[in-house]
């Protein structure tokens, strides 16, 4: 079994989705990251003197971070930090295709459109490249050459959106996706936060990190946006529950 995860920033494997990561390395699935950006355009910066000296500080720190997490494999891509909404929407969710049938995953997370709990617009983005990919992967129909060129079209069996049970009250209303999967991983809830930590040049936000992940209980929440398998909604303890 094969899980991908689709981010935008390096960290946003830790804070988001780190239990969920750890919990499925510890049965034995697979787990690929992709990472649209280097996180350039951070505001905290390390003492990096350039965006270029931040980039490769922060994919050494995803690097890090991936370790601790058990992560089969992760890679940070080359689109520009802050900037994903400036790209051209189908060559970005071309790419992802390309990998999408590479990877083979039978279930795909991300971000939900609405940004996750920050309402970043790199978030949004992501969510939106993500979510075509994973429709798109799967029809032959949809860049054909790469299908000429030896990879298969694949259709991954579920995708998620990261969710929440609460917003930040000083930023602009967020309306978050409703909660259909809750994963219970409290037991990975340190090496989450130690996960979080590797990435060092973002240590002005480790304490408020640190309080945010302990008052979620250990618990990640997630809504199914898709399925091979078409029905009502059920409450969900198993992101891979019905995956064949």
């Amino acid at each position: 079994m094969r899980l991908l995860c689709v981010t935008a920033h390096p960290d946003d494997e830790a804070g988001g989705f780190g239990g969920t990561l750890l919990h499925y390395a510890q049965r034995g699935v697979e787990t690929h990251i992709l990472c649209l950006t280097p996180g350039q355009a951070a505001t905290n910066r390390g003492g990096a003197k350039s965006d270029d000296e931040l980039a490769a500080m922060r994919r050494r720190e995803f690097a890090a971070s991936c370790k601790i997490l058990n992560v089969s494999h992760g890679e940070v891509l080359d689109y520009p930090d802050a900037r994903l909404y400036r790209l051209d929407f189908y060559a970005v969710v071309e790419d992802l295709v390309r990998r999408v049938r590479s990877i083979r995953p039978q279930v795909v997370i991300t971000m939900g459109p609405e940004g996750s709990i920050t309402a970043h617009p790199d978030h949004s983005m992501v969510s939106l490249f993500a979510t075509m990919a994973f429709h798109w992967a799967g029809r032959s129909n949809r860049f054909p050459e790469q299908l000429k060129q030896g990879l298969e079209a694949h259709q991954a069996q579920k995708l998620y959106y990261l969710t929440s049970t609460f917003t930040i009250p000083e930023r602009p209303p967020v309306l978050l996706p409703p909660i259909t999967a809750v994963i219970d991983a409290a037991e990975f809830t340190e090496a989450k936060i130690a996960a979080f930590k590797a990435h060092s040049s973002q240590a002005p936000l480790f304490a408020r990190i640190e309080s945010t992940l302990h008052k979620r209980g250990g618990k990640e929440y997630f809504h199914l946006a898709a399925a091979a398998k078409p029905g009502p909604v059920e409450q969900e303890t198993d992101l891979f529950a019905g995956v064949v």
